[in-house]
């Protein structure tokens, strides 16, 4: 008996307010998805899986099934506007063949195989089955802000997933939701309107779900602590450039052109702000600088976008194993003011480096008419880097 999982991937993850759906974000060195779709792939009991992504996000989602391994993934779907529709859509893709469907969100990383075998295992036999955890808080039924009785806690269970049906079971569910307009929180709900017994397996209080980003450094650090992931060691990068200001050239910095008479002379845009931040990066993975990866010597990089630059810095990043845990950058110019410019700056490196902007710092600043920026001859920009190093982290440490 062939059994399937629907993972859903197609949320934007509104609430992590970040630039980027959090099934992408990093978790330990690797996206959110990929955990979730590593656990299935252990899992003995799953044969395949439907992956459903956002709708613009389907060819992105096939190639990352590519970069990051899955066996088992059949297909990989767009998603409706809610999680019922989702989960519909992804049912279409089941086969025939299907004895159990398991439902997943995949912003659950840190479920087991084991767990996820349980919950198939229970549904093979009972029709249906989630996975929960007993209730140990005092629950309370409110309405406003005035108490209206105590809940008996003893028959309280908060309900994670995976959700695991009998293939009929669910696609009558969802035939029947459809056809009466019912929505309900989770597919469970859906088949209780049958009158069809649903069991609870006992799962585990850290299979949480990533909604922000304190669930993130959480996730991390149960990972750690089940010794998935290696200790971090942490290094400082710093970095410094200077360029001139001359006539009959765009003045870029971090990425933004910014309305000016004069732009800084060099081989590439100049970009002062993008060269120290790539420039401390690349000394916080101990790889030189980036005149040594860039040459002015190099035809191929004259004019170049020095965001072009900073994303394959952040190549290396990515190579070494290793992540960007923020970036501070300051400019120095006397003119002109720079403060309306500086949130856009913050994007266009935070997208060009594949992290949030949140961690990335851009202050500006004058010499109040002192040096070569004070009579603006020049500007200058200095940043420093943190950057988290995981592969061989231990021995970093020793060393």
């Amino acid at each position: 008996m062939i059994s399937y999982a629907i993972v859903l991937a197609a949320g934007c993850g509104r609430r992590m307010g970040a630039d980027r759906p959090k099934q992408f974000m990093d978790l330990a060195g690797k996206p959110v998805l990929a955990h979730t779709l590593e656990a299935f792939e252990q899992a003995g009991s799953i044969d395949r899986v439907v992956l459903v992504a956002p709708p613009e996000q389907v060819g992105r989602c096939e190639a990352f099934v590519k970069t990051w391994g899955g066996r088992k993934v059949s297909a990989v779907v767009p998603g409706g506007v809610a999680r019922q529709d989702s989960v519909a859509e992804g049912l279409k893709a089941v086969g025939d063949e299907a004895g159990v469907v398991a439902v997943h969100d995949a912003a659950r990383p840190l479920v087991l195989p084991e767990q996820i075998d349980a919950v198939v295992g229970e549904a093979r036999e009972t029709g249906a089955a989630v996975l929960g955890t007993r209730v140990t808080d005092t629950v309370k039924e409110v309405a406003g802000e005035r108490v209206l009785k105590t809940l008996d806690r003893s028959r309280l269970w908060s309900v994670q997933t995976p959700q695991a049906f009998q293939a009929d079971l669910i696609r009558r569910a969802h035939r029947e939701a459809a056809r009466s307009g019912y929505v309900g929180t989770d597919d469970t709900a859906l088949v209780e309107r049958l009158n069809a017994p649903v069991r609870v397996v006992e799962g585990r209080r850290d299979n949480l779900k990533i909604t922000t980003p304190e669930d993130l450094q959480v996730a991390g650090d149960i990972l750690r602590r089940r010794g998935e992931t290696p200790a971090l060691a942490l290094r400082i990068g710093q970095g410094c450039d200077v360029h001139r200001l001359v006539e009959d050239r765009a003045l870029i910095l971090g990425g933004v052109e910014v309305r000016f008479d004069r732009g800084l002379l060099g081989h590439s845009d100049a970009d002062v702000l993008s060269h120290a931040v790539g420039d401390a990066i690349l000394g916080g993975l101990g790889a030189g600088d980036i005149g040594q990866h860039f040459p002015d010597t190099d035809p191929a990089y004259a004019g170049v976008s020095s965001l072009v630059l900073l994303q394959r810095v952040a190549g290396l990043v990515k190579e070494a194993g290793a992540e960007i845990l923020n970036v501070d950058a300051t400019v120095m110019a006397q003119r002109p003011k720079l403060a309306p410019y500086i949130p856009q700056m913050k994007s266009r490196m935070a997208g060009a480096l594949g992290i949030s902007a949140d961690r990335v710092s851009v202050k500006a600043t004058t010499t109040e008419g002192l040096g070569f920026v004070g009579t603006g001859e020049g500007m200058a920009a200095q940043a420093v880097v943190l950057i988290a190093h995981r592969k061989n982290a231990e021995g970093a440490q020793k060393g």
